[in-house]
């Protein structure tokens, strides 16, 4: 028996890294898996049907069940047809992991729309256009389901080189947490994922780029915490943000400070007297 026996899972980018393990671990605790992957290069150009299909039958080969799809996730005709292929081939969708992505990273003084536009796209409209109708079949079918959305470090806490990476890492973060508010009423749980872990997305950036940091975050360890917020085991949690990675898991957190609210003059402060507080450590979060 395993965790997700009877549930159907779509992972999107799943021909290789993590997808393709997040799709074999799925498939390993019984869930059927629509493996979704252009088939694309690392910056998004490109296509074949090879990566999706090689996954596919190793799910299969393994006993599993799996059905490919070869669809650009940044388009809603694209997020439709994802949807079609898994009712088409097993009558359902119960989880959703958003997790297709590219790279195309330069500094800001030389990023133009040709790197901007593109990985926009892929990752904050990706999610946009695979999530919207797969939410709305699972709000339609009534029985709940979960929707893992693939954030970032960079987009969290911020990485040189990468604003438009983590401009669309940060923007997938608010999708999600105001998702998960939405979701609740009809039993729809959502999470974000910031993985850290050794892929063709990351094997040339500084700190993956050696042999041990390509055995030490080995996609394969972030995946077990996906396959954990997928299964009943976390059935009363919704709208947490992780990360994992390295045999890591933490919670990630956006922390407001108590901060120090002005009762006199209408609330109105002048800026000596913000320096003042910042100076004071009254405003700033503890170090």
């Amino acid at each position: 028996m395993g965790l997700l026996d009877g549930k159907v899972a779509v992972v999107t980018g799943a021909g290789g890294g993590l997808g393709r393990e997040h799709a074999l671990a799925l498939a390993a605790e019984g869930a059927a898996v629509v493996v979704n992957d252009l088939g694309g290069a690392r910056d998004g150009s490109g296509s074949s049907s090879a990566m999706a299909d090689q996954v596919v039958d190793q799910i299969k080969a393994a006993g599993g069940e799996a059905a490919p799809n070869y669809d650009n996730v940044s388009t809603v005709e694209g997020g439709e047809n994802i949807l079609k292929t898994a009712l088409d081939a097993f009558g359902q969708v119960d989880i959703l992991i958003n997790n297709a992505g590219i790279l195309r990273d330069k500094s800001f003084a030389k990023m133009t729309e040709d790197l901007w536009d593109p990985v926009i796209a892929v990752h904050l409209r990706g999610t946009y256009c695979v999530t919207r109708p797969i939410y709305l079949h699972m709000k339609e079918r009534g029985q709940g389901g979960v929707i893992i959305n693939t954030s970032s470090t960079s987009g969290l806490n911020g990485n040189f080189g990468q604003t438009n990476y983590g401009a669309a890492k940060a923007g997938i973060a608010g999708f999600t947490r105001c998702l998960a508010l939405e979701g609740q009423k009809y039993g729809i749980r959502c999470h974000i994922l910031a993985p850290v872990a050794h892929t063709r997305l990351t094997e040339d950036l500084p700190g993956f780029d050696n042999e041990s940091a390509a055995e030490k975050y080995d996609p394969k360890l972030v995946s077990p915490l996906m396959v954990y917020l997928a299964s009943d085991l976390a059935k009363d949690m919704t709208g947490k943000t992780f990360l994992a990675g390295g045999g890591r898991i933490a919670e990630m957190k956006v922390v407001t400070a108590t901060g120090v609210t002005k009762e006199s003059d209408g609330g109105l402060w002048t800026a000596a007297e913000i320096a003042a507080g910042m100076n004071a450590g009254e405003i700033l979060l503890p170090e």
